[in-house]
């Protein structure tokens, strides 16, 4: 993938986040849908249900309220805060310092060592999620 085009989705994937985020904040009755389609079919959170209303409390500045809705939300909370900046910052300078720690990341992560914990911390967040009554 170019640079250019992973940049592209990176940044759309980060709008989209924060008009989703922002329509939420506004707009919606807090859980009164869910969008998960795991969750729709089958009446079981996803290991990711409930990170929208954990970077809301993040964003209203309840830390702990949003970790324990739902760790990824921190996770998501700075990526989607960060990595525009990062881009825009590539892109003005005509670099590609992401592009290349993007790839960088994608090699550390398929190696087992490190790939086998983090599913296992996802399991771990699904069980959790499900046994909270996400």
């Amino acid at each position: 993938m170019s640079r250019n085009k992973l940049y592209t989705i990176i940044l759309i994937a980060c709008s989209s986040g924060f008009i989703y985020l922002f329509y939420n904040l506004l707009y919606s009755e807090s859980g009164q849908y869910s969008v998960c389609m795991i969750k729709n079919v089958t009446g079981f959170p996803c290991p990711s249900c409930g990170t929208t209303r954990a970077v809301q409390l993040l964003f209203k500045g309840n830390f702990i309220d949003s970790l324990v809705m739902n760790p990824f939300g921190i996770i998501v909370s700075s990526t989607m805060l960060f990595l525009p900046f990062w881009i825009v910052f590539d892109l003005l300078l005509k670099k590609q310092t992401f592009y290349t720690f993007y790839y960088k990341m994608e090699f550390v992560l398929k190696q087992k060592k490190i790939a086998i914990p983090l599913i296992i911390l996802v399991i771990t967040n699904w069980i959790w999620n499900i046994n909270k009554g996400l």
